[in-house]
């Protein structure tokens, strides 16, 4: 299911089920920064997260984020910043610190996890985070927009042509804990995203994990396959107790 011409973010909030962990996810869908991929990468995703005990935030954010030339059927620069859509991000991600009490959430145990295009927001949060795109709105904004944790599941825009990290992607040592899994056959962005994102995290002394796997393409989701990239899931589990990000 595909949502189009989002001209309204929202965000809605999934209370965990059973045990609550404290911990809470903003997951950001995929679609090229054109449509979002609202249930193979939304409502699924949190339908997972919340039967772990984490508070899912499901992020619709404005789309088309990065301008588009019909012309060519190009992107005028496909590394763009996603303006819209990151300011999106940011404004979530203090919203759901100030609201961290009333949402029994950690404040300081709020990550993102996102897919494709998403994973690269994914990034683009994690780097930007310093960087004000929009005028305050409300007491929220004094809040922190940087995620406690990252997870990149198959992301896009990260590498360029000549195997180098996109130079909107300013990686430091205050980047979060960052966990990446992608396919070698991913026929949409390629495994070098996540090699030359992980190369950068572990250069500025980021914690990372990556898992890397020969069959799996794009866009799966956490719809099962044969494959052993299917498990993905699990591996998130585990390095979010590792992290102590999940301490129950």
């Amino acid at each position: 299911m595909a949502v189009t011409n989002v001209t309204r973010p929202t965000m809605t909030v999934y209370a965990p089920k059973g045990k609550n962990t404290g911990a809470a996810v903003v997951v950001f869908p995929g679609g090229g920064f054109e449509v979002l991929a609202i249930d193979l990468e939304g409502t699924e995703v949190c339908d997972w997260l919340t039967s772990r005990g984490i508070t899912c935030v499901l992020l619709k954010y404005r789309v088309p984020s990065v301008p588009y030339d019909w012309r060519c059927n190009c992107r005028p620069d496909d590394f763009a910043v996603s303006v819209p859509a990151l300011q999106d991000a940011q404004r979530t991600l203090r919203l759901v610190r100030f609201h961290a009490a009333e949402w029994h959430i950690d404040p300081h145990r709020i990550g993102v996890l996102g897919f494709s295009a998403g994973g690269y927001l994914v990034a683009e949060a994690s780097t930007n985070f310093k960087r004000r795109l929009y005028a305050p709105v409300d007491a929220a904004d004094q809040e922190s927009s940087r995620p406690d944790f990252a997870a990149g599941i198959y992301p896009g825009h990260l590498a360029t042509d000549d195997d180098r990290l996109n130079p909107n992607v300013q990686v430091s040592g205050e980047t979060p804990p960052t966990f990446l899994v992608q396919a070698e056959d991913d026929y949409t962005d390629g495994v070098n995203q996540s090699l030359v994102y992980y190369a950068a995290l572990k250069k500025a002394g980021v914690p990372v994990e990556m898992h890397l796997y020969a069959h799996g393409g794009h866009a799966f989701g956490l719809r099962r396959t044969q494959f052993p990239i299917t498990g993905w899931p699990g591996l998130v589990e585990a390095w979010l107790r590792t992290i102590g990000m999940v301490r129950n």
